[in-house]
């Protein structure tokens, strides 16, 4: 085994009585909820339950975080809802596909070390698309809690529908789902903590069972959970091209929530996980949730958040709650069956409630125009189309805006030279004066979006403008595109056609390469371009020296 993937196994210890008592807890909490994920996702409920069970038990041994809970998150079963071909009889090969396809990206990704790439993706994009999946949670539930099936071609739309068609409510079904809610509110201040959810889920579902009269659905009409665990499947090789996206899409957002796990969640040492190894673990997850039928996992932070408020320390916790798993499986599968669905249903209204940022969101609405426009317009894709290219899109758009804000934020200043003092900054002229010497500094990033920003505040040559010099500092600028390489040459090509010289100081040893293989330095003159030395200044002071030798040349002729 590679030493990277060999590294996690070492943290694996025996357990402690408090990893004891936090897988128990989390395995417990994990039965209704794999479920009601599952059923979230548009699967059967119990590919959410293996999911749960699966990425717990590889991803305990797998990541670089000892105390990340791996697991089927909300999200990426909104995305999985938004799949198709992954229902019918190729749906639960289709599935493994989807799933390793996802595994796959992931442990690529953290091969290739991109851990440090996911602060790259705006905050902007990650508020609007967490808002959005809460809603998206939510409205998808309005039928498991109402017992109507609003109608639609989206869930905006099916949720108006439902709303305005509340005479169709069958109310035995909204009062199993209401009284979940309070019952789970309500224990879950109790000692029980966590483990309130699941009492109340198994309550409410018992009371339900013994008023058959109510007609409230269970999950045995829908799906059976068998007694046993899973065999492998093996993907569906046809379906590759038509996965790749939602993949995609899928290690996308979990490598990113995924991060955020690691960066707010120490290991016991005090040391922080390392982003590209829990990529790799949860990569290496996905694959075998895939392979035993379970639906795509990757770090959870509430299940997280579980597992350290029950006392969990070690990659222990999460392998007790796996084997707490696979004994309800084992053991109790068949009464599975008897939990009613509105209790599910109402579960996860509960999870899409507690999902919504809102302070996060107002957070990003005052930061400025360019960051609130961001997150509403990935909020607003992420309710109307399929979540996979809504997340997509939502990056795409912050790119580009990015880059027109970037564009817009160049500056250029003329330093003025004060004899023994310290120079000072004021605007270039609009004009360019004969005879003058003009030093120019650029603030911003130099790439091709900026250059027009760039060029349209330098000096205008004019008839008047002979015998001046343009000394542009280029210090600390680290490369230069070709687009912004041939505004320079054009705006020497205008100074020499005026009789007037440009010449470059501070000029990094990338740039000046940039320059000669790109022609542009024979063009400026090699005289005319001063490097960059560890001493401030220096290149400048030579470049001015030039500029005198180039007036006074001019003088003589």
């Amino acid at each position: 085994m590679p030493p990277r993937l060999r590294r996690p196994l070492a943290g694996v210890r025996s357990p402690s009585s408090a990893d004891l008592r936090a897988g128990l807890v989390k395995g417990l909490v994990s039965v209704p909820d794999g479920l009601a994920t599952g059923l979230l996702a548009g699967l059967n409920p119990v590919a959410g339950l293996y999911g749960y069970l699966f990425g717990a038990l590889a991803g305990a041994v797998s990541t670089s975080s000892v105390i990340m809970s791996v697991q089927g998150t909300s999200a990426m079963a909104v995305i999985v809802a938004d799949t198709p071909g992954l229902r019918g009889p190729d749906g639960p090969r289709a599935l493994a596909t989807l799933v390793v396809l996802t595994g796959l990206f992931m442990l690529a990704a953290g091969l290739a070390r991109l851990g440090s790439l996911v602060r790259y993706v705006p905050n902007a994009v990650l508020t609007g698309f967490v808002n959005a999946v809460a809603l998206n949670i939510m409205l998808a539930q309005l039928a498991g809690v109402t017992g109507y099936d609003g109608r639609g071609n989206n869930r905006v739309i099916r949720a108006v529908d439902t709303l305005v068609n509340v005479g169709s409510f069958q109310w035995a079904i909204v009062a199993v789902a209401a009284l979940t809610i309070a019952l789970i509110l309500l224990l879950e201040r109790t000692a029980l903590g966590p483990l309130g959810m699941v009492v109340a889920v198994v309550a409410v579902s018992g009371a339900a069972a013994l008023l058959p009269g109510l007609g409230v659905p269970d999950l045995a009409s829908v799906a059976e959970v068998p007694q046993s665990l899973p065999p492998p499947v093996l993907p569906l090789l046809s379906t590759v091209p038509d996965l790749l996206i939602p993949a995609a899409s899928l290690a996308f957002v979990r490598l990113v929530q995924g991060a955020a796990i690691a960066q707010s969640q120490p290991n016991p040492d005090g040391r922080y996980p390392d982003a590209s190894g829990d990529f790799r673990g949860q990569g290496i997850a996905n694959i075998v949730a895939g392979i035993l039928r379970g639906m795509p996992v990757g770090g959870s932070m509430s299940g997280t958040a579980i597992v350290v408020a029950a006392g969990g320390r070690g990659r222990a916790a999460n392998l007790v709650a796996a084997g707490v798993m696979i004994l309800v499986v084992l053991l109790a599968g068949p009464i599975a069956g008897y939990i009613a669905l509105p209790t599910l249903a109402a579960l996860l209204m509960l999870i899409g409630y507690r999902t919504f940022k809102l302070d996060q969101a107002l957070m990003v609405w005052r930061t400025g125009k360019t960051q609130a426009t961001i997150m509403t317009i990935t909020f607003v894709l992420t309710l109307l189309v399929p979540m996979q290219y809504a997340v997509l899109s939502g990056v795409g758009i912050s790119v580009i805006l990015f880059v027109a804000r970037q564009s817009n934020r160049v500056t250029v200043v003329r330093w003025v030279l004060e004899p023994h003092g310290m120079p000072h900054e004021v605007e270039p002229p609009r004009e360019l004066a004969g005879g003058d010497v003009v030093v120019l500094t650029p603030y911003g990033s130099l790439f091709f979006a900026s250059a027009g920003v760039f060029e349209s505040q330098l000096p205008e040559v004019v008839p008047g403008s002979a015998g001046a010099v343009v000394v542009l500092r280029l210090r600390g600028k680290e490369e230069l595109g070709s687009t912004f390489i041939r505004t320079i040459v054009r705006y020497h090509e205008r100074l020499a056609a005026a009789g007037s010289w440009l010449v470059l100081s501070g000029v990094g040893e990338r740039v000046r390469r940039q320059l000669a293989s790109t022609g542009a330095l024979d063009v400026l003159g090699a005289d005319n371009v001063y490097a960059a030395t560890p001493r401030i200044g220096e290149s400048l002071q030579a470049a001015l020296l030039r500029a005198e030798v180039l007036q006074g040349r001019a003088t003589a002729d």
